[in-house]
């Protein structure tokens, strides 16, 4: 069967060293691209996580540290896979709670930016479960009648994820589904924007599922205390939940969509407070302000003048002299001088040595 498709729609599969998307790393991704025309363009990266992987991990997906310790990083690649991507709508297994989020983590680590806006998600996984519950071996069997050849390889766990869709839509072709409310339809078809809706029926606002939208397009927490409480309410009731949050152990594309939310909330409170009026001058001041100058000229400048006749300059004051105030000495009666005798004489020679 032949995808109707109106852009490329590009399955990709991830291999990790874990299931934590802010902490595990992409070792593995593969990308089988279809074009509108049925032609397809496949790509597989081995990457080097930078971080030990984990054994119960490398019992999975069978890539050990040794098989990927000489591979290029994500940053050293993640431009290529940006590109090969292009503006494809995205397709994968139980990739809407884990692929894409994983991957946009890997994106937003590394600064290459990569939009999700505008794109559509098929998850086979959802139809598949709402459907008949199964994992992807058993869809794979249910559906193609095949079992995986090298399960758990990004590039053969693509594939058959690939085959599985087809197979779905062939199947369910006309067949009703009723959902919670009991409103019957036929949402598996061959059209990828009615495949999007239908595998995305809790309206994930950062598909790691922490935010969901309600019917009315609100978005809403979905863990945690304030499960099923709108974001923005909390925003005003709780203000230090935000920040909590920044600063917690969630995705980055989750705090990305929360950064967005918390900016559009905050301007809407800005735009709501009441302007204060300028004071008003007092009238007389106003008056003179409005009161029209005429331009270029200049105000003279008040001069000081003392009152005083005419060509009559001030007489020069004489400056005080100063005394020093010394004690009054008695004077002593000056006595006519003796004339010099043997007697001082001999007390000069003998103070003197002489």
């Amino acid at each position: 069967m032949k995808l109707n498709l109106k852009r490329p729609l590009a399955f990709f599969d991830l291999e990790t060293t874990g299931v934590h998307i802010g902490n595990d790393r992409i070792v593995e991704i593969s990308v089988i691209k279809i074009h509108p025309d049925e032609t397809e363009e496949v790509k597989t990266w081995r990457v080097n996580p930078q971080m030990p992987i984990p054994l119960e991990s490398s019992l999975v997906h069978g890539i050990y540290d040794e098989d990927i310790k000489n591979e290029p990083t994500f940053k050293a690649i993640a431009a290529d896979v940006a590109s090969f991507l292009g503006e494809s709508d995205l397709a994968g297994y139980n990739s809407n709670k884990f692929d894409i989020p994983m991957l946009m983590e890997e994106f937003l680590r590394t600064q290459v930016d990569f939009d999700l806006e505008n794109r559509h998600f098929v998850d086979v996984q959802n139809i598949f479960h709402q459907m008949e519950q199964r994992t992807l071996r058993a869809a794979y069997q249910f559906y193609c009648g095949k079992d995986i050849i090298n399960a758990h390889s990004a590039e053969a766990d693509t594939r058959a994820t690939m085959e599985v869709l087809l197979a779905q839509i062939a199947k369910y072709e006309g067949a009703e589904w009723e959902n919670k409310k009991g409103i019957k339809t036929v949402p598996v078809v061959n059209d990828v924007e009615a495949l999007h809706l239908f595998t995305n029926l809790t309206k994930p606002v950062d598909f790691a599922g922490r935010m969901v939208f309600n019917e009315a397009g609100e978005e809403l927490f979905n863990f945690g205390k304030h499960k099923g409480k709108k974001v923005e309410d909390i925003f005003q009731i709780e203000p230090s939940y935000y920040a909590w949050m920044m600063q917690g152990d969630f995705p980055l594309y989750t705090k990305r969509r929360l950064e967005a939310i918390y900016k559009r909330w905050t301007a809407k409170k800005n735009a709501a407070k009441p302007q204060q009026p300028k004071p008003e001058a007092p009238k007389q001041e106003q008056a003179k302000a409005e009161q029209p100058k005429p331009e270029n000229q200049q105000q003279p400048k008040p001069s000081f003048k003392p009152n005083r006749p005419e060509n009559q300059q001030p007489k020069p004051q004489p400056r005080p002299q100063y005394k020093p105030n010394y004690p009054q000495q008695p004077r002593r009666e000056e006595k006519p001088a003796e004339p010099i005798n043997d007697d001082m004489l001999a007390q000069l020679k003998l103070k003197f040595g002489k």
